[in-house]
């Protein structure tokens, strides 16, 4: 959504050639089509339940599981992928090998298959996360071999100040104090699990080792990150906390769009507060790199894992407090074995073994 109100303002300078959404909102699609002249769009939804919503014939549908990896094999300049979970990857893959460029804000597309889309080289996606944005826009400043590590920022959520994590209730989980973002990201947030997932994004992005890449706390959320370079200077890039100026910078790469977000208001005073992360409180991080470290498919057991853990949670059949030790054990269980991925067959088998396993832990656990 945020993304079309950019091409809204910018009608000069970009074409929407297709949208692709679940079954969630078609009324919502339908409208955005018709809005923006957007020739096709896909759904998971029935042809026939999508046309409901169609204010013409002009447009066409295409549906199915599979109808985000058709639209984004059509011919276009650049794809944008806000696809949550790693049902992404598919339409990530699906883009690069009909030659199109990604905005990349699936960020599980290079968690469960990194290797897969980084064999397409790193000039054919363009991050989209706030985070890795902000350390593409930083590294503009000087040479690879020059960077000495990158500092991931995190909100550090609804918890970071709370000491005992039991009885938290999903509505406290969901109250983010910072961001406005889907369920799940939220909870990801509030576990720092996010922030681990964007640590392996991060080495696959920037080809960096895991011991360069590091994250702090920063709860006002305007520095999105920082890269430290070998003579000991620190480059952080700084905006309000909304995607809108990531989506901007990869819509219009290597160009900026002019207003795409508002800019820092410097005639008010700020307070920007940087502290480590708790990592006895906080854990995923450490895991996060360990699996990385792995290789292979345990970053996508861990990823799988925690997807059942947070959907667990969100429906009242899990405390927050163990949506870690479901993910651990899981990735315990699972990462020394079977770690090879060719492809995206691979990628699913090893996230079907990962998801039947924390299902088995969490009954067992019940």
């Amino acid at each position: 959504m945020q993304a079309l109100e950019i091409v809204a303002a910018n009608l000069h300078q970009f074409k929407v050639v297709g949208i692709s959404a679940g079954s969630g909102n078609l009324e919502l699609l339908m409208k955005q089509a018709e809005e923006f002249g957007v020739p096709v769009v896909g759904t998971t939804a029935t042809r026939e339940e999508a046309m409901r919503f169609a204010q013409s014939d002009e447009v066409s549908v295409i549906d199915g599981l599979d109808a985000s990896a058709e639209i984004a094999s059509l011919e276009c300049d650049i794809v944008l992928n806000g696809i949550n979970g790693s049902i992404g990857l598919a339409p990530t893959l699906a883009a690069l090998k009909a030659g199109n460029i990604v905005a990349l804000a699936n960020k599980e597309s290079l968690v469960a298959g990194g290797d897969l889309v980084m064999a397409y080289g790193a000039d054919r996606i363009i991050p989209v996360d706030s985070e890795h944005s902000a350390l593409y826009q930083c590294m503009l400043a000087g040479k690879r071999s020059e960077i000495a590590k990158v500092i991931l920022t995190a909100s550090g959520g609804p918890f970071r100040e709370r000491a005992d994590l039991s009885g938290i209730t999903v509505a406290e989980a969901l109250a983010h104090p910072t961001w406005a973002m889907g369920p799940v990201v939220t909870i990801n947030s509030a576990t720092l699990m996010n922030k681990g997932l964007e640590i392996i994004e991060a080495h696959y992005l920037f080809n960096l080792p895991y011991s360069q890449i590091e994250a702090v706390i920063h709860p006002q959320s305007v520095v999105h990150s920082m890269v430290e370079f070998v003579d000991g200077s620190t480059l952080a890039q700084a905006s309000p906390p909304n995607m809108k100026g990531p989506i901007g910078y990869a819509l219009g790469y290597p160009n900026r769009v002019a207003a795409a977000t508002n800019p820092i208001d410097w005639s008010a005073s700020h307070s920007w507060n940087f502290s480590p992360i708790d990592t006895n409180k906080f854990p995923a991080i450490a895991l996060a790199k360990h699996c990385g470290e792995l290789g292979g498919g345990a970053t996508a057991i861990f990823n799988a894992a925690n997807e059942v853990a947070v959907d667990a949670f969100l429906q009242s059949r899990l405390a927050f407090e163990r949506i870690f030790a479901i993910v651990e054990k899981t990735v315990n269980s699972l990462a020394a074995s079977g770690l090879t991925v060719r492809d995206l067959s691979d990628v699913s088998r090893l996230e079907k073994d990962a998801r039947a396993l924390a299902h088995q832990i969490l009954q067992e656990s019940a």
